[in-house]
């Protein structure tokens, strides 16, 4: 796993950049928050690739505690996918939420997701 740090608008973003699935539970997230704000980055962009699954299927709880530790820490998160794929009504009514929001954002480009996360107020 490679984190590479850019800085938008003063803002430190970290990308987490890695062929292999990352975040299998909260305590993956943890650790991966924690070295990114250890570079100075609390705004992380991470693909769907790097995440578990079964995060995606609200009923495991797993999307809960990762996001809680997002809350916990003060994290913004750009998660990077294809959410097209998915059916479930409740899994697209929590990405249509949290993207109104703007702490976990469900975005489709890196372009989109370094855009959301350099808005300063976040």
């Amino acid at each position: 796993m490679e984190i590479k740090v850019t800085n938008t608008n003063e803002i430190n973003i970290a990308e987490i950049k890695s062929d292999n699935i990352e975040i299998k539970n909260a305590q993956d997230a943890l650790e991966i928050f924690a070295n990114c704000m250890y570079q100075d980055a609390s705004k992380i962009i991470i693909h769907e690739k790097n995440i578990i699954p079964e995060l995606f299927d609200l009923k495991t709880g797993i999307a809960g505690e990762v996001f809680q530790k997002c809350s916990n820490y003060k994290v913004q998160l750009a998660i990077v996918g294809d959410y097209l794929k998915f059916s479930s009504k409740s899994l697209k009514d929590f990405i249509f939420e949290s993207n109104k929001h703007g702490q976990i954002n469900f975005v489709s480009s890196i372009e989109e997701a370094n855009e959301r996360l350099a808005k300063a107020n976040s």
